[in-house]
Parts: structure tokens; sequence; C-alpha cells
């Protein structure tokens, strides 16, 4: 039986893997502004932290695109629960992040500390689970994984 295979593909090499890097540090990064807002109170980690969330929302929704179409486009994907784990941790993060931005452009600084500062940090250990779960699939089922050599 072949591997799961990514449907998403450009040449052969699956997209989503090549985009989910860019929302995740832009979250991640979301949080270290937070908390340099929360120790500095200076307006620029603010507004570095209102970038970076919207970055990495439309980064975000670009990989889950590629992720829908490789998630529907395989049988063998959609029966791996790691493969709901981590599109459904995956919504669950974006869906705060929304709130997130949605409450920092509305409310400006006074969102960041403690709320946002809180619901950053709550979907930075969101993506830890939902990577661990991305990479059980690429390494435990070979999602996406071509066993056969290329030669060019």
């Amino acid at each position: 039986m072949s591997n799961p295979r990514s449907t998403a593909q450009v040449a052969g090499h699956p997209i989503h893997p090549m985009l989910i890097p860019f929302p995740v540090v832009c979250f991640v990064l979301t949080f270290v502004a937070d908390l340099a807002f929360w120790k500095t109170g200076t307006d620029f980690w603010a507004s570095a932290s209102l970038w970076l969330l919207g970055i990495g929302l439309i980064m975000a929704a670009l990989a889950a695109v590629a992720g829908v179409i490789d998630f529907l486009g395989d049988d063998q994907v959609r029966n791996l629960s790691d493969a709901w784990q981590h599109a459904g941790g995956n919504v669950i993060a974006v869906l705060i992040e929304l709130y997130n931005w949605y409450s920092r452009f509305e409310h400006g600084t006074s969102a960041i500390v403690p709320t946002g500062l809180a619901l950053s940090l709550i979907v930075v250990l969101i993506l830890l689970f939902t990577g661990w779960k991305g990479w059980e699939m690429v390494y435990r089922e070979h999602v996406g994984v071509s066993d056969e050599a290329h030669i060019h």
C-alpha cells in the first residue's frame, strides 16, 4: 500500500509543509512581542504584535487551504486520528488569534495585557501540540513522503 499522499503539491513537493512555518513563527513572535510590551510598555511591541498577528492569519489561511486539499484528497489522511487532531487544534488556534487580532485592532494596547498575552501563550501551547501531531503524520504515517528514488 502506498503512503498517504499530499494532493496539494508542486512538482511532487507538498505545499502545506512549505507554508506552515510562516504562521507558526508569526504567532510565536506575537507572544514574544507581547512579553516585551508587558515588560517595557513600548508602543513598538504593540504595533509589532498586531502586524505579526495579521501576517500570521493570512499565512495560516494559505496553509489551511493546502491542508484542507490534502485532507480531502486522500482517504488514508482522513482516517488518521492525528490528522483530525492536527486540523482541529489549528482551527482553534487560528480562531483564538483572529479574536486576538480583532481585540487589539478595536481596543488598542489595552487588549494586550493580560488578555492578549494569555491568548498568545495558549496559542503557542496549542501549536506545540498540533506541530507534534503534524510531524507524527509525516514521520510515522509517511503522509506526503515519497519513498521512490527520483533520478534527475
